[in-house]
Parts: structure tokens; C-alpha cells; sequence
């Protein structure tokens, strides 16, 4: 039997089947398990949570004649009622950047914690909990949709201690992103985020000095790097409705149209749509995020680089359609304009991928740091133009991360 009940019905011993409520409510990554701990309880009462779902059948029951919330005969009665109040409460009107940036911060949060857990489990050889992943997802998704850019760019703002976690973040939120700028729907655009999220589950099981090695590879440990895609694909198979396209993507995302990628060396044709999805992202959130070995790239540079690996490496067709999701000058790009003014892109106006919101700080002409100021480069009569991207690595600016993102550092 399935049961709501108020949290301060809540015993050792109950097996909790649901949390009513969002997902960035609660402190769990699972929400079906066996309450042991008497911390998990302290944590839940002490959340915004008020109720949950328990299954007798697994854990003990209230004690009789205490009342309960509701009953329900079946999951799927659950599973209606807690669907119906996510559409109820969800957010998806397209808000700023700005605005944004402080939701997708926390959700930048949550979602590091709740892929630590995953991989984790994965590790103790535990079955991926889908339904953890599918609500971390929806989160992500939502937080694109109000706005395309604001926790794609946060995520790139990883350490190198999170890179293989924040990774998955940024990947999934990437190909949510891709999926909605090539028209797929809703349902293909959340199987996208899912094998965003879940692509490079295999490094849980790669040697951690190996994984984080701060130099390069030996021939011998880049063979064992590139057992991921394989082990990762068997991890999923022992998941409980693991979708083929989240299988696929897990196992072909190294894949390059030449054929030289790897597990299985496919060309083009021979790798699927959503394959190729995940290749663009997985490059970019790794040649732009700091790495054990090597500085992140410059976002507007990134995309230079990868245009010159087009023929080979990425698809072409899905590689536009990444860089239209992103904006020729993504988000944390330098850039100089007609001015002489250098500034940092915050924002896309969605008019044109060359006039985006660019926060200038600086005077090459007289080599001085100036009040920053804020500019619509689509607004009529503006006649400010960006003439090129810098490279930050030139100018050395400590703080410019902090001048797009409103972060002096990742708070996750």
C-alpha cells in the first residue's frame, strides 16, 4: 500500500517512495529508499518538504489509527498526482539573464551533489536511478527554457576538483539547448538532456589518478580512458527503463563523421543524430572548462577551433545549429568593439548572433580600466560593433568571470 503522510510521521524503518514536492526541495539525490539513518529524517524535517510517499509494502506502516494524507492502490496513481503538480508549478516564461543566473546558480548546486551521488552508486555497482536523473533533468530544462544561456554559462565555471561532475551538468543543459534550436520536441528534447546527463557515467569506474592526471596521458592510460563510453553503456543496461537513446549517446559520443572516434570507429551515417548531439557538447564544455592539464578556452575561440574541425570530427548541420543555441559570442567572451572599448558578452539578444549584451570595462586607447556600462549592441541607433574577440590570456584580467556571472568564484 502507497501512502502520503506528513513528515513528522516519518519513522526509521519506512521505506520513502516519493517526496512531494520540487526536486530542489529536498537533500536527495534517490527518493526510493529504506529510512536508516536518522539524519535523513533531521534533513527532511528540516527542508521545505511537508509530505512524502511511503510503500508499506517495502517498510513499516504508520502505527494504527494514526491518519494518513491519502492512499493510493498503484504507482502510477502516484506518479500521476506528483506529475500533475510539477506542470503546476513549473517556470518556464523566458525570463534575463540576470534574473536567471541566481536560480541556475543553486540548480548548478544541487545538480553537482546529485551526480556525486549518482556516480557514487555507480561505483558500489547500484543501478542508476532514473527517476532522480529524469527530475534533475527537468530542472535543467526548465532553467533553458526561461533562458537559453544563464546556467549553460555558470556550468563552465567548474574547478578542476569538479570538472567530472559539473561536466554532466553542462553537457545535459548543452543538449537541451542543441535540441531545442534543431526542432525536436518536448519528449526528444528531455531524452537529449537525460543522455546529456548521463554520457560519461563510465569515468566512475576509470582510476581517479588517471582521470585526473595533470599531464598527458600514456598511451596505455588513454586506452583505459577510452573504455568509458563501453563500461558506462554497461552501467545503464542494468538501469530500470534506460531509454535506447540515452544507451546510444553513452556509447558513441567519441565518435567522429571520419570514423577515427571511438568504441566502434563509425562514420557519419553510421551514428545517430543525438551521437552527434553529444559530441559537439562534450567538446565544448571540455576545451572551454579548466582541466588538470591546460587553461579553459576562450568560448568565442572554442567555437573558432571546432569550425576548423568540422570536416571529421562534427557533424556540420548539428554543429550551426550549436553555435546559433549559443551565439557566435557566447556568453564570457572578450570582445573589442569600433570604440576601442573591450567588454564581456552577458547575455543574447536573440535578433543577431553578432549584437549581443556586452559589458565594456576597458579603454585600449588609453589603457585604463573604465565604469563598466552595459550595451545593446541590436538596439536601433546603437553604432558600437564587435570588430573582434581578445584573447584573455593577453589582457589578464582576474576578474572577469565575475563581470558576466555576478560569481567571484563557482559556489558549488
Amino acid at each position: 500500500m502507497l501512502k502520503k503522510i506528513s513528515v513528522d510521521q516519518l519513522r526509521l524503518g519506512m521505506h520513502l517512495k516519493e517526496f512531494c514536492g520540487s526536486w530542489m526541495e529536498h537533500p536527495f539525490w534517490r527518493s526510493a529508499f529504506v529510512l536508516t539513518d536518522p539524519k535523513d529524517i533531521a534533513a527532511i524535517l528540516a527542508s521545505s518538504i511537508k509530505e512524502v510517499w511511503i510503500d508499506t509494502a517495502k517498510g513499516i506502516d504508520v502505527p494504527t489509527g494514526e491518519p494518513t494524507v491519502s492512499e493510493a492502490e498503484s504507482e502510477e496513481q502516484v506518479e500521476a498526482e506528483l506529475q500533475r503538480a510539477v506542470e503546476a508549478r513549473r517556470e518556464i516564461a523566458p525570463v534575463a539573464t540576470a534574473v536567471e543566473m541566481q536560480r541556475a546558480a543553486k540548480i548548478c548546486q544541487q545538480s553537482k551533489q546529485a551526480v556525486i551521488s549518482m556516480f557514487e552508486e555507480a561505483r558500489m555497482g547500484k543501478a542508476v536511478d532514473t527517476g532522480g536523473a529524469r527530475k534533475l533533468v527537468e530542472e535543467i530544462s526548465d532553467s533553458v527554457a526561461r533562458n537559453p544561456s544563464a546556467l549553460i554559462s555558470l556550468a563552465r565555471l567548474k574547478t578542476v576538483d569538479d570538472y567530472t561532475y559539473m561536466h554532466s551538468v553542462a553537457v545535459c543543459a548543452m543538449m537541451v539547448g542543441l535540441a531545442k534550436q534543431v526542432g525536436l520536441d518536448e519528449e526528444q528534447t528531455r531524452l537529449a538532456g537525460m543522455a546529456g546527463l548521463l554520457h560519461d557515467l563510465g569515468k566512475a569506474l576509470m582510476p581517479m589518478d588517471v582521470l585526473n592526471k595533470p599531464g598527458k596521458l600514456t598511451d596505455a592510460e588513454f586506452k583505459i580512458i577510452k573504455t568509458h563510453p563501453v563500461e558506462g553503456h554497461r552501467m545503464l543496461l542494468t538501469g530500470k527503463d534506460v531509454h535506447p537513446l540515452v544507451l546510444d549517446v553513452c556509447l558513441h559520443h567519441h565518435e567522429k563523421t571520419d570514423g577515427s572516434g571511438y568504441p566502434k570507429g563509425f562514420k557519419d551515417k553510421q551514428i545517430s543524430l543525438f551521437a552527434k548531439m553529444g559530441a559537439v557538447c562534450d567538446v565544448y564544455d571540455a576545451i572551454t572548462s579548466n582541466r588538470p592539464y591546460k587553461a579553459g578556452w576562450d568560448p568565442a575561440e572554442s567555437l573558432r577551433k571546432m569550425a576548423e574541425w568540422c570536416n571529421g570530427h562534427f557533424d556540420p548541420q548539428i554543429f550551426q545549429g550549436f553555435v546559433k543555441s549559443l551565439g557566435i559570442y557566447p556568453i564570457g567572451s572578450l570582445v573589442k568593439l569600433t570604440s576601442g572599448r573591450l567588454g564581456v558578452v552577458t547575455s543574447q539578444t536573440g535578433k543577431s548572433l553578432t549584437t549581443p549584451m556586452v559589458k565594456v570595462f576597458f579603454s585600449t586607447k588609453s589603457n585604463m580600466r573604465i565604469t563598466p556600462e552595459t550595451i545593446d549592441l541590436s538596439k536601433p541607433g546603437v553604432t558600437e560593433k564587435i570588430v573582434n574577440r581578445e584573447d584573455p590570456a593577453k589582457w589578464r584580467f582576474a576578474d572577469l568571470n565575475e563581470l558576466w556571472s555576478g560569481q567571484s568564484k563557482p559556489v558549488w
